[in-house]
């Protein structure tokens, strides 16, 4: 055997996989497989109809994972996206979570009935401000049982307003309720999205937690930065603009 000829084959093989390559990629995925990660966020309290579908034909053509909006644009939502595999994700208790009990469990059946794919759930944060984790837990309870078999959960770990104690009690009460995603939220503090958030809710929770994280994310190199660290999903508003960064990169 040439072991030379070999080494100089395989050196030859690995250049140009790397010159032809645009993907650069960081955790077995490139940038153009970014998207199918990305769900668009269209929260902002003065964001119109109009507006929606317009986002709605954007999230179709870069076929991101899901548009989240407010429940009450749920079913004109479900129609701009009828036919295509992108998911409706419903913000449930958004931002605080403090409403009673009935009202949050009665506005994610509501949802499931007019076509949400998913619920993005706060817990009630001034129950577990108050040391009454149990009342937070129920709430979360309820929601998941409602929605089992019929729609995906992402119970909403605003992770900046809980002490350490806090912390550890809400995602072991998320983990007990059987939610199908932690999302890792950053509205209320402002804070951006960092991998040492994603870090610390693997360590007590395992690799395998399903992440959804959001704060922030602009550009691509953070986008990939976060799913190399465990995150399935990012929420944004910056979608567009790192979808079209995947599609030049094809």
């Amino acid at each position: 055997m040439d072991i030379e000829k070999l080494v100089n084959e395989v050196t030859q093989d690995v250049q140009s996989l790397l010159k032809g390559s645009r993907e650069c990629k960081v955790s077995g995925i490139g940038p153009r497989e970014v998207p199918a990660k990305l769900e668009h966020s269209l929260l902002s309290p003065d964001v119109n109809l109009e507006t929606i579908l317009a986002e709605c034909a954007n999230a179709r053509r870069y076929s991101v994972a899901a548009v989240c909006v407010a429940p009450y644009y749920v079913p004109m939502v479900k129609e701009a996206l009828s036919g295509c595999g992108v998911k409706i994700c419903a913000a449930i208790g958004f931002p605080h979570g403090c409403m009673s009990s009935v009202a949050k469990l009665v506005e994610a059946i509501d949802c499931i009935k007019n076509g949400a794919d998913e619920l993005d759930v706060a817990l009630n944060i001034l129950a577990v401000k108050s040391g009454n984790i149990a009342e937070a837990r129920k709430d979360l309870e309820q929601i998941t049982y409602a929605a089992r078999g019929k729609t995906v959960i992402k119970a909403v770990f605003e992770h900046s307003v809980y002490s350490d104690a806090e912390k550890k009690n809400v995602l072991e009460m998320m983990d007990a309720c059987r939610a199908d995603y932690v999302k890792i939220q950053n509205v209320l503090s402002g804070k951006g999205a960092d991998v040492a958030d994603i870090q610390y809710v693997k360590k007590f929770l395992g690799a395998d937690v399903k992440i959804k994280i959001d704060g922030g994310v602009k550009t691509m190199a953070k986008a990939l930065e976060l799913i190399d660290a465990g995150a399935d999903r990012i929420g944004l508003t910056a979608t567009v603009a790192i979808s079209k960064e995947a599609e030049a990169a094809r």
